[in-house]
């Protein structure tokens, strides 16, 4: 059976493509979430894609993973900064778990520099726009490959 990988998206990234393109670029999550899969099923992963506006819809899907004991790509967005209950439950994780951001959070505003997320994170790719998806997927991959070695 193939490693199982969340790739949990948080709020507003139902509206990339679309919300502030001067920052996050013009790539829907549907887009990214086509190119996400492909590269899943190339590195022989099973791929769990999802999107939620909501911080305990974003909880339940961490427990989730947990009880499947599946690695987690994770764009928090808004929930990085003052989201304890996400948080909490990112710790549970027990394979890896990669955080991404769209833009380089440290090149931001005050308020959109310091996740808390990074704080349950094996490794956080930031700024590389949603490239970062794919170089999260293979660091998992890569991970996942080590462990069973």
């Amino acid at each position: 059976m193939k490693p199982l990988v969340y790739v949990l998206n948080g709020s507003n990234l139902n509206m990339l493509g679309k919300r502030e393109p001067h920052l996050y670029g013009t790539t829907t999550l549907a887009q990214v979430e086509t190119r996400t899969r492909a590269l899943a099923e190339e590195l022989g992963l099973q791929c769990e894609f999802r999107q939620t506006n909501h911080e305990g819809v974003m909880v339940d899907w961490l427990q989730e993973a947990f009880e499947k004991d599946a690695a987690v790509v994770i764009n928090p967005a808004g929930f990085s900064f003052a989201s304890i209950p996400v948080l909490d439950a990112a710790k549970l994780i027990r394979q890896p778990l990669v955080e991404v951001h769209i833009t380089n959070i440290h090149q931001r505003d005050e308020q959109y520099r310091h996740s808390l997320i990074s704080l349950a994170a094996k490794g956080v790719i930031c700024g590389l726009g949603v490239e970062g998806y794919l170089l999260a997927l293979r660091a998992v991959a890569s991970a996942l490959k080590h462990a069973q070695a």
